[in-house]
């Protein structure tokens, strides 16, 4: 059944995807996870990443899911707004209910992307998915052992937030609760590079994914 048209704080008029089911009432969903090396997990010895461990723990009862993990080492929110129409839409093909995840900063950073550019990539994500009825999540990026590159992710993610803010998207800061976290700065130190987590650190992202409006997005 098709739901009742709304209008975002963009503007933008929408039917909301979370409305529609398949003809036995069951929920038809496909979920999307796209961004960077974090999305797809690099570093977890358990190939789990955040993403594995969050739908490990979610509970969609009956529901019919379809999900895809479209992390990419090194995208940028550049990419992110290319690829999301090509390969995500490919993916919403056919369901009822369609969501999408999105997580970047740290190709962003490294590719010197302003955050003007990075406000209005992420924001033209949201809006374009928001105008085609896909329900947008935002997760911010995690720190890194190196001060400098935690810097600059500082002021993306306060970019990140405000962005989601205007348009009453969630948003989950990874950034914030895990720099100077023992846990976190300790999976870094053991890591091959310095940047990416392994078991312990992914795990930690997973449990502010699922304590900070997952499950109610999901609903």
């Amino acid at each position: 059944m098709s739901g009742t048209p709304m209008t975002d704080a963009a503007g933008n008029e929408f039917t909301p995807s979370a409305t529609f089911s398949t003809d036995d009432g069951r929920r038809d969903l496909s979920l999307v996870f796209i961004g960077d090396s974090f999305v797809a997990g690099i570093g977890d010895e358990k190939a789990l990443g955040w993403t594995g461990r969050v739908l490990a723990r979610t509970d969609l009862g009956d529901a019919v899911l379809a999900h895809y993990n479209l992390g990419l080492r090194g995208e940028t929110s550049g990419g992110v707004a290319e690829r999301w129409q090509t390969e995500g839409v490919r993916r919403f093909h056919d369901a009822a209910e369609r969501r999408l995840v999105l997580q970047i900063g740290h190709g962003d950073v490294a590719a010197g992307t302003s955050i003007a550019r990075h406000r209005l990539n992420l924001a033209n994500v949201l809006d374009e998915a928001s105008s085609q009825g896909v329900a947008t999540f935002v997760v911010g990026p995690p720190p890194t052992a190196d001060p400098a590159t935690n810097d600059a992710l500082r002021q993306l993610v306060d970019a990140q937030r405000d962005v989601c803010d205007r348009r009453g998207v969630t948003f989950v800061d990874t950034f914030t609760p895990l720099v100077g976290h023992d846990q976190w700065e300790s999976d870094l130190a053991s890591s091959a590079d310095g940047v990416h987590p392994g078991q312990a650190g992914y795990g930690l992202i997973a449990w502010l994914v699922l304590h900070h409006g997952w499950n109610e997005w999901l609903s």
